[in-house]
């Protein structure tokens, strides 16, 4: 539980918080006063004023917030300095700068896994690297570092010739897997059950890995090569979502922070690569034309700038609690599904 509490708060808290950088740098650049910048949220702990801007530390660390002058064309104490008053195009790029942040993190997060202990590759011995929570495998007590020996009696040699094997049983028939552990041999009964989405049988476990070691050159080349693979992938994934919505599997909060716990106990990097993920899956996220994300405020400055004058302050008002409402509904959707997950194994 605190190993999930940590983890959970560790990449809730790099992904908004690189988030609200963005959005932080680029209004100081511009010219745009920043009342303040703090991290987390909730009461203040500490805070410093330097120059205009005040920089606090919050006691909930789940991310941060900063507060631009004159967000609220009404409420501009900053006048030609206040985020309504600069050209659009300046606000377009404040608007957009948290999703790119989003975006730069993970390549960031690649490049130094892969500079410092290398591209990730699976091993060829089969040794079992990561075993499934609540899956056959599991079920029937093989862990991480298990050496498979035999599968119904045939001796297995390497990975691919176990999954090769595997591959060839029957769902929800027993197979016996022998295998080596601490020097001792055992063997265990282990029901395969067939999986829809990938349409063949699994037992819940991965191979262990190796890693290759890169140069400086490569290693950056590798992190923007995998980054832009991903985004491919989400994409795709997301308009998947939309064309069959019933099928669409969502994971809110709780759900976000038990896998973040899970890849925790697998060790720092594979929680650096979870969290160039979900970088990566809210910067997608954010850029939807949803009112109340980024992206709706970026339509409604695509308008302002057609128009050659801002939207009505009504017809901003309703669109934003159009985009709120729709947030709230998915959000607690989401919730109610990682609940009755929780519940319900």
């Amino acid at each position: 539980m605190i190993l999930t509490i940590l983890a959970a708060v560790f990449v809730f808290g790099l992904l908004v918080l690189v988030h609200e950088f963005g959005h932080f740098i680029t209004a100081k650049l511009t010219g745009m006063r920043v009342d303040e910048f703090a991290i987390g949220f909730g009461p203040k702990i500490f805070s410093t004023k330097y120059g205009e801007t005040k920089y606090s530390l919050r006691a909930i660390p789940l991310g941060g917030f900063n507060d631009i002058a004159g967000m609220d064309p009404s409420d501009n104490s900053a006048g030609e300095r206040g985020f309504c008053e600069k050209p659009v195009l300046s606000r377009m790029i404040v608007i957009l700068a948290g999703s790119t942040m989003n975006f730069i993190l993970p390549v960031i997060l690649f490049f130094g896994i892969y500079a410092t202990v290398g591209v990730a590759k699976p091993a060829t011995d089969p040794v079992i690297g990561s075993v499934i929570q609540d899956m056959p495998a599991d079920d029937a007590g093989l862990h991480v570092g298990d050496r498979i020996l035999t599968l119904n009696g045939e001796t297995v040699t390497t990975w691919d010739e176990f999954v090769t094997k595997l591959r060839a049983s029957e769902a929800d028939v027993p197979v016996e897997i022998s295998y080596e552990r601490d020097s001792q041999t055992a063997t265990v009964s282990v029901t395969p059950k067939f999986d829809e989405k990938s349409q063949r049988v699994l037992v819940g476990i991965q191979s262990s890995t190796v890693y290759e070691s890169q140069d400086l050159i490569s290693a950056f080349s590798l992190a923007v090569e995998n980054t832009k693979n991903i985004v491919v992938y989400m994409l795709d994934a997301l308009a998947g979502i939309f064309m069959a919505p019933s099928k669409a599997e969502l994971a809110g909060p709780i759900g976000i922070a038990q896998m973040a716990g899970q890849v925790a106990e697998t060790g720092f990097v594979p929680l650096l690569n979870f969290a160039a993920l979900l970088s990566l899956n809210l910067g997608i996220i954010n850029l939807l034309p949803v009112p109340a994300l980024d992206g709706g405020h970026f339509v409604s400055l695509v308008i302002e700038a057609v128009r050659g004058k801002p939207m009505s302050a009504k017809a901003l008002m309703y669109t934003q609690r159009v985009g709120i409402a729709l947030l709230l509904a998915l959000t607690l959707y989401a919730t109610t599904s990682d609940l009755i997950r929780v519940f319900t194994k």
